[in-house]
């Protein structure tokens, strides 16, 4: 849906025969006139806060200021240990051996270092 509504426009001029820019395709792109498609995509998703999403983000800025070791087991069995430096909505940043970006889809569950999990 999203995507046939976006159509690159051929620029055909015929005063430069022969040259090759002529052949290329403009930057413009002709939108489909119409509503919003419910494929198309924003700049800027939608922000929904729920209490869910504000424990969330309390027990994580709780642990990154205590500096607290974590321990993160991702979908595939993997266990991640360090303390987390910095989230964003999509991501955290664990600081262990190495400094390791993991998605948030990506992770099973999370624990405390000294927790049995």
């Amino acid at each position: 849906m999203g995507v046939s509504s976006l159509q690159p426009t051929f620029s055909s001029d015929s005063n430069s025969r022969g040259n090759p820019q002529s052949e290329r395709p403009s930057p413009r792109v002709r939108r489909s006139s119409g509503g919003t498609d419910a494929g198309s995509f924003s700049a800027h998703a939608p922000e929904f806060e729920t209490p869910q999403r504000h424990a969330e983000l309390f027990y994580l800025q709780k642990q990154i200021q205590s500096q607290t070791p974590m321990v993160v087991v991702l979908e595939d069995g993997e266990r991640i240990e360090g303390c987390i430096e910095w989230y964003d909505r999509n991501s955290l940043k664990v600081r262990g051996r190495s400094k390791t970006l993991i998605y948030k889809s990506a992770i099973k569950y999370m624990y405390k270092l000294g927790d049995v999990g």
